[in-house]
């Protein structure tokens, strides 16, 4: 994959921004402190990353360093411009969220930053509140919520019917589809973006597949691995604005930027990759 290839994009609905269908997650694999070997890894992906077309950045307070180490990595490599920095806020109580915020965007060098969200749905309506003043401010250009898990997926839904929020984030894979019963198909009626975490449902799909071979049918989608056709089925789904997978290899970083080129899945493609991958 070149570096001017281009990658399909979607547009933010409250905003008519376009965003790269393939963004970067921290949780884990950027959480290393002060280890110089392993941020030298990160820079080398973060740096790909970039020149591979992607654009969002996702981290948060609850992922011990990454926040800090993404940051550094990224003010090193004078990166700010060109990514969409996105994180959370994960605590009660409004002075302590708003601590919290401030510190998050101490170490994502961002302020103001691209996209602030509420964190597992923890004190949503404080949280919500100073997000929007925020907003009004100018310190934060977008503002969401978040879960990892489908048992939360009717609270989300109350929360977007009750707020104008411009981004949820939330779990889907092949292994995890309850989104698609209700979630997704009402945030593309309230018109909110969608970023989707836990597209490999947590490394369990690969789990999975390992001793399948790729189907003839991924070169149709010009898909030369699982992992990308995985992807594939994610971002094809039309409410879905961008998906984060988290890597700290290049290899990987390289396999799933690929998913962001090409043809996706019709429909009759989606269901097959369900039947054939599980």
């Amino acid at each position: 994959m070149s570096a001017d290839a281009s990658m399909l994009q979607r547009k933010i609905p409250s905003s008519g921004e376009a965003l790269p269908v393939v963004g970067l997650g921290t949780w884990q694999t950027f959480d290393v402190g002060g280890d110089q070997t392993a941020r030298a890894e990160l820079k080398t992906v973060l740096r790909s990353f970039v020149e591979l077309g992607g654009r969002l950045l996702d981290s948060s307070p609850m992922y011990g360093s990454s926040e800090e180490v993404a940051g550094d990595l990224a003010g090193e490599l004078k990166l700010r411009a060109k990514l969409f920095v996105a994180t959370k806020v994960w605590t009660s109580g409004k002075q302590a969220g708003i601590r919290q915020m401030e510190d998050s965007l101490r170490k994502l060098r961002a302020d103001p930053i691209d996209l602030l969200q509420v964190h597992n749905l923890v004190d949503v309506e404080t949280q919500l509140a100073t997000l929007n003043e925020w907003k009004k401010a100018g310190r934060v250009r977008y503002i969401g919520v978040t879960h990892y898990h489908a048992g939360s997926h009717a609270a989300v839904a109350d929360t977007i019917r009750k707020h104008p929020v411009d981004f949820i984030q939330i779990n889907y894979s092949i292994a995890e589809r309850e989104a698609e019963q209700r979630l997704l198909p009402l945030a593309q009626e309230r018109g909110v973006a969608v970023i989707i975490n836990r597209p490999f449902a947590g490394g369990e799909v690969f789990r999975r597949i390992l001793s399948k071979p790729l189907p003839g049918w991924a070169a149709d989608i010009q898909c030369t691995s699982w992992a990308q056709v995985l992807l594939k089925y994610v971002v094809s789904h039309p409410a879905v604005t961008c998906a984060i997978p988290a890597t700290s290899k290049l290899k990987h970083l390289q396999d799933n930027m690929q998913a962001g080129q090409g043809p996706l899945p019709d429909a009759a493609l989606r269901a097959r990759i369900v039947a054939e991958a599980l």
